[in-house]
């Protein structure tokens, strides 16, 4: 899955900090998730983030947004990104055109 979000230009120290000390649920809610070999890109120019993670299923993945441990996060990084009225990330899902293997 690859997704693009939007941090606010005076945030990227800590959201980065708080993505070094991720709470020890949400790591767990991910896994649990199917979610593997996740990464979040910085565009230093613009605050675009870009996420690259791989699922097992899509549907199991996206149930994550239910969890307590997701909106405990998503509060807690609200402040920092664009975000929408469920306090969730504002997120424009991309769709692969190309892989290499």
């Amino acid at each position: 899955m690859g997704q693009i979000m939007y941090l606010h230009k005076d945030a990227y120290a800590e959201y980065e900090k708080r993505h070094n000390n991720l709470f020890p649920e949400m790591r767990q809610a991910l896994k649990a998730a199917g979610a593997h070999n996740y990464s979040i890109f910085l565009d230093q120019k613009t605050g675009q983030l870009f996420a690259y993670l791989e699922v097992d299923d899509v549907a199991a993945y996206n149930a994550i947004a239910e969890t307590d441990a997701a909106k405990k996060w998503w509060a807690y990084m609200e402040p920092l990104m664009d975000t929408n009225p469920d306090k969730s990330p504002v997120a424009v899902d991309l769709d692969e055109v190309f892989h290499l293997d």
